[in-house]
């Protein structure tokens, strides 16, 4: 693959011209997670692989998703067409060119503490259901911290990408340079969602979680009573165990409380002994299972 210059580097990815592609480009995630429009950035050794993999399977099934709907007594199909070609590698995928509409759309069906929506509404309390989803948009400015926008302001604005003029019907899509149609561009992964799991916000899933420093660990630790486990690959324990210690002694306050474990089983067994202190039958089986392996270890020992 010949790779030419970059055409535009962000916070979790880097965007280069493909020289022998005319019309495409490659997208290359970061290992880099950030926080607060970049001003807390951390590196995370396989976060990009992860990205990419999202990224490039929900492009895949919305290019799959073929919608049909009844016209004039008709049934017409259509799909969502996206700025996707193909998976390139681990980290990267190849995608056409375009030119971006500098306009974030934002659909929120729970008000959470991680959005800015409370911030900007006080008095709305968190977890606060909305129904239709709350769609808002904002214009992507980081130097000011990408002010909310009206439709009108939209409109207003008079933008034209690749000889296109956006208006009202326009959303946080790009306009393909080759063909001038608007496509759903961009990445979708792991950055782009909060997820609060039938409602319930202990089970809040973001890019926060995958924050090395341990900071976002430490601190869901202080605002809840359930016991905390963390589970990480192996190439990334050493690196969050560095960071998670620094951040305890330098930045958070004693009296928190999270446990982090090697490995998954270690984490099932920490899970099964908490269980356990209320549970006879589990209790039972991580006792059997103490025995065997004390067992083991005897017969072992004799053979030696």
């Amino acid at each position: 693959m010949n790779i030419g210059k970059k055409l535009y580097e962000g916070k979790t990815k880097e965007v280069y011209e493909l020289l022998d592609s005319p019309g495409k480009v490659l997208l290359q995630s970061k290992d880099q997670i950030t926080a607060g429009n970049a001003a807390r950035k951390n590196h995370l050794e396989g976060k990009a692989a992860i990205s990419n993999k999202i990224t490039s399977c929900i492009f895949q099934l919305l290019q799959e998703a073929v919608t049909s709907y009844k016209s004039n007594h008709k049934y017409l199909s259509f799909c969502i067409k996206t700025a996707f070609t193909r998976k390139c590698g681990e980290t990267a995928f190849i995608a056409p060119q375009c030119e971006m509409i500098p306009i974030e759309w934002v659909c929120r069906r729970i008000a959470t503490a991680t959005g800015s929506f409370l911030k900007r509404n006080p008095g709305v309390k968190e977890g606060y259901k909305f129904y239709p989803p709350k769609v808002e948009l904002f214009f992507k400015d980081d130097a000011n911290n990408d002010p909310q926008w009206s439709e009108e302001q939209l409109i207003a604005a008079k933008f034209c990408f690749a000889g296109l003029v956006i208006g009202q019907t326009e959303i946080e899509f790009g306009v393909d340079v080759t063909t001038k149609e608007i496509v759903l561009a961009d990445v979708i992964d792991n950055d782009s969602w909060r997820l609060w799991p039938s409602g319930d916000r202990s089970q809040q899933k973001d890019k926060q979680v995958d924050n090395v420093s341990g900071f976002l660990s430490l601190l869901r630790s202080s605002n809840t009573a359930f016991p905390l486990i963390i589970t990480l690959p192996l190439r990334l324990y050493f690196h969050y165990l560095l960071s998670s210690i620094f951040c305890l002694f330098l930045s958070e306050p004693i009296g928190l409380g999270c446990s982090t474990i090697l490995s998954p089983e270690g984490s099932a067994q920490f899970a099964a002994q908490i269980f356990g202190l209320n549970n006879h039958l589990v209790w039972s089986k991580l006792r059997a299972s103490i025995l065997n392996t004390w067992i083991s270890l005897k017969q072992a020992d004799k053979k030696i």
